[in-house]
């Protein structure tokens, strides 16, 4: 199916957004951007329409218009905030740990529950973005800045002698990152039945080996006793 932006598409740019300057304002903004998550989930993107939107916010339909111009920069938005459940997961700071297997276990298994919570809308994000110009390019802006965090994490375990120095780290990122993402989505998505844990497992030992990340060297102290 070809993508389409709709002529004079009424979207604003984030930074162009009505910020509400009222605390009740900005309950009904949040009010609205959750109706709108509860009605595209259930009734899909191209079916939800911005009275259903207002009425699951127990809203007047006019006040859907203060804060949103339409159904496009309202979907926007709901994507911007879960970009940031998705995106910005803090594994290092978290973890408080440098070792490539906690990194990389950490970040697999925080990145699979944050795609499990937000399983249903991301897979309408999916479906918008074959077929809108504006979300396609922001699944792409949206794929690339979590492709360039990945390369960097490979890039700095190489310069530390813990990876293998021949690859190519955004392209080994780009492979390994997919494979995760796709997986994601035909768990959570589509229903593939894989348990969790082994999922996660299967995953870390992927992206271990494919690193050539060698396995921990036990000392005397880790050998189990006669």
């Amino acid at each position: 199916m070809a993508r389409v932006t709709k002529p004079g598409a009424n979207r604003r740019p984030a930074a162009e957004r009505v910020t509400p300057a009222s605390g009740r304002g900005q309950r009904t903004r949040q009010a609205l951007v959750s109706a709108a998550r509860t009605v595209f989930e259930r009734d899909g993107y191209l079916n939800a329409r911005i009275t259903d939107i207002a009425a699951e916010a127990h809203v007047a339909s006019g006040s859907f218009y203060t804060y949103f111009n339409s159904k496009e920069e309202i979907f926007d938005a709901l994507v911007e905030s879960v970009e940031e459940d998705m995106l910005h997961l803090h594994v290092r700071e978290r973890l408080g740990d440098d070792d490539p297997r906690t990194l990389i276990s950490g970040a697999n298994e925080d990145y699979l529950k944050a795609y499990e919570r937000n399983a249903r809308l991301m897979a309408v994000f999916e479906q918008v973005a074959q077929i809108d110009d504006h979300f396609h390019a922001l699944r792409l802006r949206r794929s690339e800045a979590f492709l360039r965090r990945n390369a960097k994490m490979i890039e700095e375990l190489q310069a530390r002698g813990e990876a293998d120095a021949e690859l190519d780290p955004l392209v080994t990122a780009e492979a390994l990152s997919w494979m995760v993402s796709r997986m994601a989505y035909s768990v959570f998505s589509l229903g593939r039945s894989i348990p969790m844990d082994v999922l996660v497992a299967t995953l870390n030992r992927l992206w271990l080996n494919a690193l050539r990340i060698p396995e921990p060297v036990a000392s005397a102290l880790d050998e189990p006793g006669e």
